[in-house]
């Protein structure tokens, strides 16, 4: 039984009963009570007044009897000014935990309308490793998937990586000239982090040449555009969109050794994708859509050749579209990109999970297909997610002072390890388990705390605060999950074996409060998916924790003398198992029986 659905539908028949007026359920607002207040759920009954022409008070109380005249399950009522707060009968509760037992698998209701989705996430370059503002990219997208898959909706994952244009230039002419034939493999290093070095290189000795410049008095404006291996670098881009042999075979060899080390990442990450794009292959696409905006009169080209488009009716300035040199920019091969996903994928969403920074890039990218009435534009939307800062401050690439992906992960295993080591468990668990369950816990704490916080919010990481057991992080949840488990071994039963208790037993406080946030995990779900954040999803599984440790520890389970009571207990527990596993899944995160 959906409650709020019911509870809507006998308001809305209250009105039309007593009043003859006929008012949409689903404009009614019922949402579970505040913690503050005594009901299980409150009905807004404010815009009831019109048609009532009464007090808030006394339309309230009209209201509450019918319910109660309607409804074997309302047990009472309460009015608080403009709020109507109902409470529900046990029986209710217990009717319902009975209904979830009919099957092992979550209930999940699906969206009333099943569409389309096609979403974009991770986009590394190939010059550098994945650190962690592409944990937060990954993390998002790999959630907003499961989630949107969840519901019931198509769901195709999609990478594209950056792999051409002048950044990566910079790692090959390092290579070329500092490298002295070293190689990953000779080095020992994952490929992704050799090349990346070559980057940091780079940047390194470029701003040794710019001082040297402005010491003669160079501007820094000039210094920047004139030294000599920037220069080498822009002749390295202009090469590579020739085709030259040798600067192709030097690229294709240098982002071999990139894709081995991200394959690494992303499997240890759990992240995965249907399909995998390369800015390289898409940016001659991306071309001819630009002739195709010169040949309708919607780009324009300037003395020296470039080409732009003008943007001041959406609001925007101009957009250099081709450098002057015919070389393309990144709007360039996101068009083609952006082609073709429509051509092979034909989405009704096409979501890009890309950072604020690139908020500006995103109203461009679709004012221009707009201008160019393609029909996608309109499917096109920027899921846009904060910055990951670490307390000294942001992050910088070119500077080497990211936090690397790979090194979190490991640290983040290693405390996991010290605490399983501290907490005297360690005799009781084997190291090959230990290691296992450490993994687990370890990237529970990585991704949670990532997760928890809204998408459009930033974030300043701190491991340590990800891994404390007793906080609101996913170490606890898996903590909980985990102590159930227990009972049910120490106890000798199966998680979900079958129970069905009587209607009759009365339920304590502790036994509703989990019961009723139990009962609003698919209400949590379809949120998660109308905002596109799973940070709600996060949230509730730590309310639901929470909930469950304190009825767990104010409340006998195996030790009940009352069967009927005990098997209750023991099926609310499976339940509260079922959904911490289930959404925790959907977050990315693996749950240990053990810890």
């Amino acid at each position: 039984m959906n409650i709020l659905h019911v509870l809507r539908l006998s308001c809305s028949n209250f009105l039309r009963d007593n009043y003859s007026q006929s008012v949409d359920p689903d404009s009614i607002q019922v949402e579970p009570t505040s913690a503050d207040f005594k009901g299980d759920f409150t009905i807004i009954i404010f815009p009831f007044l019109r048609i009532t022409k009464k007090s808030p008070v006394d339309t309230g109380n009209e209201l509450g009897r019918y319910m109660i005249d309607n409804h074997y399950f309302v047990e009472s009522f309460d009015v608080i000014k403009g709020f109507l707060n109902i409470a529900l009968k046990d029986i209710f509760w217990i009717e319902y935990v009975n209904e979830l037992n009919t099957t092992a698998d979550l209930k999940l209701n699906f969206a009333p309308k099943k569409e389309n989705y096609l979403i974009e996430y991770s986009s590394p370059n190939t010059n550098k490793p994945l650190h962690l503002g592409h944990i937060r990219n990954n993390l998002i997208g790999h959630a907003i998937a499961e989630i949107l898959k969840a519901r019931g909706h198509t769901v195709s994952k999609v990478n594209l990586i950056n792999d051409r244009g002048i950044h990566i230039c910079k790692s090959m002419l390092a290579w070329q000239k500092f490298g002295e034939g070293k190689t990953p493999a000779s080095e020992k290093i994952k490929g992704d982090h050799f090349v990346g070095d070559y980057y940091v290189l780079f940047a390194s000795k470029e701003k040794e040449e710019k001082e040297k410049l402005m010491a003669k008095g160079v501007s820094e404006e000039e210094a920047v555009t004139n030294s000599d291996l920037m220069l080498e670098a822009r002749e390295y881009l202009k090469k590579w969109e020739n085709q030259d042999e040798q600067i192709i075979a030097l690229w294709k060899k240098m982002n071999d050794w990139v894709y081995e080390g991200f394959e690494k990442t992303y499997k240890r990450m759990g992240i995965g994708f249907d399909k995998v794009y390369y800015e390289s292959q898409t940016y001659q696409l991306g071309k001819s859509i630009v002739e195709e905006g010169l040949k309708s009169g919607k780009f324009y080209i300037k003395q020296d050749g470039s080409v732009w488009v003008n943007l001041e009716a959406e609001g925007l300035d101009d957009k250099l579209l081709l450098r002057s040199d015919g070389t393309s920019v990144y709007v360039t091969q996101d068009l083609g990109t952006a082609e073709l996903k429509f051509r092979e994928f034909s989405p009704d969403h096409s979501i890009y999970i890309v950072g604020n920074e690139q908020d500006h890039h995103f109203n461009v990218l679709k004012a221009i297909l707009r201008k160019l009435n393609k029909p996608y534009a309109e499917s096109i939307f920027h899921l846009s997610y904060g910055m990951v800062e670490l307390p000294e401050g942001k992050m910088k690439s070119r500077e080497g002072t990211v936090v690397d992906a790979d090194d979190l992960m490991d640290e983040m295993m290693q405390t996991a390890m010290n605490y399983i080591s501290e907490s005297g468990k360690s005799e009781e668990i084997s190291q090959n388990e230990q290691k296992q369950i450490a993994e687990k816990v370890g990237m529970a704490a990585l991704k949670y705390h990532i997760l928890k916080v809204d998408v459009k919010k930033n974030i300043t990481f701190n491991p340590k605060e990800s891994i404390d057991f007793q906080g609101h992080t996913g170490p606890f949840i898996q903590y909980t999950y985990a102590r159930i488990i227990s009972v049910f071994r120490k106890g000798g039963h199966e998680p979900v074996a079958g129970i069905s208790v009587p209607v009759s037993i009365a339920l304590n406080t502790d036994e509703k409060e989990v019961i009723r946030i139990l009962y609003a995990y698919n209400d949590v779900l379809e949120k998660a998916e109308s905002l596109l954040d799973p940070s709600s999803v996060a949230a509730y599984l730590f309310q639901l924790a929470k909930a469950y440790n304190k009825f767990y520890h104010d409340n006998p389970i195996l030790k009940e003398n009352d069967k009927d009571i005990k098997d209750f207990r023991l099926l609310l527990s499976a339940k509260v198992a079922l959904v911490l596993n289930g959404f925790m899944h959907f977050l990315g995160i693996d749950m240990p029986e053990k810890m």
